[in-house]
Order: C-alpha cells, then structure tokens, then sequence
C-alpha cells in the first residue's frame, strides 16, 4: 500500500504503523537539526498548511511529549534561570542533544504550532476538519489530512509549546495562541511509503 491515493482509508493497524513511521521520521529530523543544524528547523519541521484547498504557507511545529510536564518545568527553567539568550540556546541544544528524540512512541501524534496573539489563522482553523499538513524532506513526504483546535493555556501541550518556542526566541511575549493538528492517520498519504 502506498499511500497515494485520496481515497485510502487505511485499517487501524496500519495507521497506527504509518503513525509510528512518521513520529520516527520527525524524531530524527530533530536530532540532525539540534546536533548539526544549531537547531534552526528544516522544511521536514516546517509543513506547508492547506485549509480548503488554500495556500495558508509554510508553519513551524513541535511535536510534544505525550507526557510533557517535566521536560515543560526543565524548559522554564532554562529560560527563567538567564537572560542571555546565548546561554538559553546553549542550555537548550544540551537538554535537545541528548536522549530527547530517542523515542518516538514518547511523542504525541498531534503536532503544535504557536502563532502571535493577534494572528488570524489559529481562529479560522480552530474547529475545522478540512486541513492539511504536507511535510517534505530527503525524498519523502507525508501528506496529513487533519483537524484543528485551539488549546487553552493550561493544558499541557500549550505549555510544552510555548516554553519549547521560549527556548530560542527571547523576545517571544506571554499571549500566543498554539494550535494542535489532529492528523486522520487512516488517510494519511506517504511517498515512498515506509510500511
């Protein structure tokens, strides 16, 4: 099965093997970028976002723990323990460095992305099931029909977003909003298809 065709409505086993497929591929995506890209995302990291059919440009995501709570408390410490910024990306990249990206079954298949306060895009996706995400990078592609909501600021992912986002951007302000995508992993397409 490659996953090509519009129609395909995959059986859970194998979307549950396409899911695991694509949450290894952005783990290692990851890993590259923290040890030998200083961390800037890649086009893998950064989808191309459609809403009905439209262009809606390239987002970045982070793809979060699915329990995120003690990696979110390591982040706000890294950033709240210095204003140097040098030595936050520093802090960042050691924490990232590590065993971080080692297991994919720890991440969440619903990836986040945080936006300003006063952008429009998280307000019109919130509640619609007609997006899509298209990740491309090394000759493969993944192709996510998915849903959206807006996450409120106490919940978890919120937290392990905007602390992740905290990390590299010094001057990002307290309001955000953060989307989460809730890919349909039985729709999914992939090329070349990794099961």
């Amino acid at each position: 099965m490659t996953g090509t065709d519009p129609g395909i409505m995959r059986l859970q086993p194998a979307a549950d093997r396409l899911r695991h497929a694509f949450l290894g591929w952005q783990c290692r995506l990851r890993q590259l970028a923290v040890r030998d890209g200083d961390a800037r995302p890649t086009s893998g990291m950064r989808p191309a976002l459609t809403v009905a059919g439209q262009d809606a440009g390239a987002i970045n995501v982070v793809i979060v723990l699915r329990e995120p709570e003690d990696v979110t408390r390591e982040f706000r410490h890294i950033v709240k323990r210095t204003h140097d910024p040098r030595e936050r990306y520093e802090a960042a990249l050691r924490l990232l460095q590590s065993a971080y990206y080692q297991d994919p079954a720890a991440f969440d298949d619903r990836p986040t992305a945080l936006f300003g306060v006063d952008a429009e895009l998280p307000r019109q996706m919130a509640g619609r099931e007609d997006g899509v995400l298209t990740f491309e990078q090394f000759s493969q592609r993944y192709r996510l029909p998915c849903a959206a909501e807006l996450l409120d600021p106490d919940d978890p992912a919120f937290q392990a977003t905007y602390w992740h986002n905290a990390l590299f951007n010094p001057s990002l302000p307290a309001r955000v909003q953060v989307l989460r995508f809730l890919p349909d992993w039985r729709q999914v397409e992939a090329v070349p298809s990794p099961v």
